[in-house]
């Protein structure tokens, strides 16, 4: 799967080797095009590998592959996040991508009419470039979490694996997200839990089969950025973040988790919420989301809340510069498994106008096991 490092230019650098990489390496390498994925991880599948332990997609396999080879997987089930991993490596492997493993990326900037990448002493170039790095970058802490008692033990959500990581005693678990709300329900089993933040919203895990067409259309293809209804829910999204699927409202009280308001600072080392109270307990873990991180791209790309502005992907005045897998880059599922292929799809369509090359026919794969 390696490549040799020795070369040095390619007509195509893609950064970042999870399954938004992966979904563009499948097109490029049809299009028989010179181009290299650049993953800074050790081996493919890392950052699924480093989530917590318990963690399973919330979309079913049926709907959950990379394009060219669907999982080998009954249609309704939920993959571990394990699982998830080895069909990346698998996918990766099947198809013989080139990939640079500990790869990580120090600069990027133009030279001439190519881009330049540098990692270390190495200089690759490129005229085309795909920034796949996908959403979850720098985990988001408060500026007050260094105000906590250091007595209790506190970590971000990016960090957590399982309950025997906390010290005996009551836990905070600060933002009530997906990945909050599941940590909670987690650890409630074991302990008095507080679940911080306001409620998302909720959707169903399992689709009835007759809804279940018509649900995956609706998110994937009808509702997206071409269109008024897509960009609402795109600004609505940004600014609430996503509803927890297959958490219903009233899992939390029947669980025994106690939601409480925002936690809005630290009085004495302990943490204070929105309505005065203070809470006395053991842990805090933060599930306060995450930062994109782009300082390294070292090129007049126009930010918005931290990300590209662009148009499915496209950077406006950077010719051959496109992002890949970023939250609703064209409709709500552009940031999932079964969804990126869609968007990986187009850019693959974008540098293919700026620069034909003759396409040859990947041998198909009927499925991949897991």
């Amino acid at each position: 799967m390696n490549v040799p490092d020795n070369k040095q230019h390619f007509d195509t650098i893609v950064i970042g080797g999870g399954q938004a990489g992966l979904a563009i390496g499948y097109y490029l390498a049809r299009q028989g095009r010179d181009f290299v994925i650049l993953e800074a991880h050790q081996r493919i599948g890392t950052s699924w590998r480093e989530r917590w332990d318990s963690l399973k997609l919330f979309t079913p396999a049926g709907i959950s592959s990379l394009p060219g080879v669907p999982l080998a997987a009954s249609a309704n089930a939920f993959l571990t996040k394990d699982e998830v991993a080895d069909y990346l490596e698998a996918y990766a492997a099947r198809f013989q991508l080139p990939i640079q493993t500990n790869s990580a990326i120090d600069t990027l900037s133009r030279e001439g009419d190519h881009y330049l990448l540098t990692m270390g002493d190495r200089h690759l170039t490129a005229r085309h470039v795909v920034v796949a790095t996908g959403s979850y970058q720098q985990p988001r802490l408060p500026a007050f979490a260094s105000e906590l008692n250091p007595a209790i033990k506190q970590f971000h959500s990016d960090a957590y694996r399982n309950p025997n990581q906390l010290q005996e005693g009551d836990v905070l678990v600060v933002g009530a997200g997906s990945s909050g709300a599941e940590i909670a329900l987690e650890l409630v089993s074991t302990r008095r839990v507080w679940l911080a933040g306001r409620d998302p919203g909720h959707r169903p895990k399992n689709i009835p089969p007759v809804f279940g067409p018509l649900y995956w259309w609706l998110l994937h293809k009808a509702i997206n950025t071409d269109n008024r209804v897509g960009r609402r829910v795109k600004e609505q999204a940004e600014k609430g973040g996503a509803p927890l699927i297959g958490i219903p409202k009233n899992a939390f009280e029947h669980a025994g988790v106690e939601r409480v308001s925002r936690v809005m600072g630290v009085k004495d080392g302990k943490p204070v919420l929105q309505d005065g109270r203070e809470l006395s307990v053991a842990n805090v873990i933060w599930s306060t989301g995450y930062t994109p991180d782009y300082h390294w791209i070292d090129l007049p790309v126009r930010w918005h809340a931290g990300y590209p502005v662009h148009t499915r992907g496209v950077v406006e005045g950077e010719p051959g510069l496109y992002f890949l897998g970023l939250p609703f880059q064209y409709t709500l599922t552009s940031s999932f498994i079964g969804g990126v292929g869609r968007d990986a799809g187009y850019i693959a369509e974008q540098i293919a106008l700026r620069s034909p090359v003759r396409a040859f026919p990947i041998k198909p794969t009927k499925t991949l096991s897991v």
